[in-house]
């Protein structure tokens, strides 16, 4: 008996689930969330590009020109994945 109650009571929570549709939310991202992600992919570039050229400075004795070498070729290519995102989110 208890068996049948909770079967009756799964098909009805199946049923109000299945009524429900979580993929049509279509709506645009928030502000906060947009700058957050442009952000983040222009910082994670920069720290990426800096920290190889850390790695490579210490490695080869060439103390300060690897660093500035690479951190510029990480504002390179985070303004290019900024740029890329931004694109992305127009379409």
């Amino acid at each position: 008996m208890p068996n049948d109650r909770f079967k009756n009571r799964l098909e009805i929570a199946k049923k109000k689930v299945s009524k429900r549709n979580y993929t049509e939310k279509k709506g645009n991202p928030s502000s906060i969330g947009t700058a957050f992600k442009l952000s983040t992919d222009l910082v994670s570039a920069v720290a990426v590009g800096t920290i190889i050229g850390f790695i490579l400075d210490k490695t080869f004795g060439t103390k300060p020109w690897l660093i500035l070498i690479f951190f510029f070729v990480g504002v390179i290519a985070g303004i290019m994945n900024v740029i890329k995102s931004a694109k992305r989110m127009q379409k």
